[in-house]
């Protein structure tokens, strides 16, 4: 097994009921596809750098996960119909930094 990120960028206009859907839906979605979620990290709402369909922020739910082939082809699947999915992207790692947050949010 491969070490991944998953990085999914949701509609800014989701509630919080939706975000929390989102990201129980995925993580269930990798455990069951031959795969082991190691960290879920919500960075938050956060401006993108070019519109995409007219949205001008979005919600990025970042993943850290060990999966397969089987599991990625199984996210891909997922992602193409889900409508509340603006943008994704996967990386292939040899090792994850779990220590390590570099949106984590600051509590005044």
């Amino acid at each position: 097994m491969a070490f991944y990120e998953n990085t999914i960028v949701a509609k800014q206009d989701l509630g919080e009921r939706e975000i929390k859907s989102i990201k129980e839906k995925y993580n269930e979605l990798i455990n069951n596809s031959s795969g082991k979620v190691v960290k879920i990290e919500e960075w938050g709402l956060l401006n993108l750098a070019n519109k995409i369909k007219n949205y001008r922020k979005g919600f990025y739910i970042h993943f850290k996960f060990e999966g397969s082939k089987e599991t990625l082809n199984e996210i891909d699947k997922k992602i193409r119909v889900d409508s509340s999915i603006l943008r994704h992207l996967t990386v292939k790692y040899k090792r994850l930094d779990t220590k390590n947050e570099f949106f984590k949010k600051i509590n005044n």
